[in-house]
């Protein structure tokens, strides 16, 4: 696992809405059993800033910034892809979460 993969939410209850979650856990803390992530939502309109949007597997995604959340490794499904090109757009939309611009 690594920070900005996207894997499958194995959740049944969710994962109609929810399909991925980004891993935002910085690599430095790959040994404890849970992972930071923020869920990609379809279908949420997106606030400046907060919710950058992806197209992952020709699905239109919204990071759901303040929904980010810790949860056991055993809880998440298999790597779809990394969004590390997004690095910049992902941790603007962390920072502005945390202490706003």
């Amino acid at each position: 696992m690594a920070q900005f993969d996207v894997y499958r939410n194995i959740n049944s209850k969710s994962n109609k809405s929810i399909p991925y979650l980004l891993d935002i856990q910085h690599d430095i803390l790959k040994d404890i059993s849970t992972r930071i992530v923020v869920p990609l939502v379809v279908d949420m309109k997106p606030a400046k800033y907060l919710n950058p949007q992806f197209n992952i597997e020709d699905v239109k995604v919204t990071m759901s910034t303040a929904e980010l959340a810790s949860i056991s490794k055993i809880n998440i499904g298999s790597k779809v892809c990394s969004l590390e090109e997004y690095r910049s757009e992902i941790i603007n939309a962390i920072d502005f979460i945390v202490i706003g611009y």
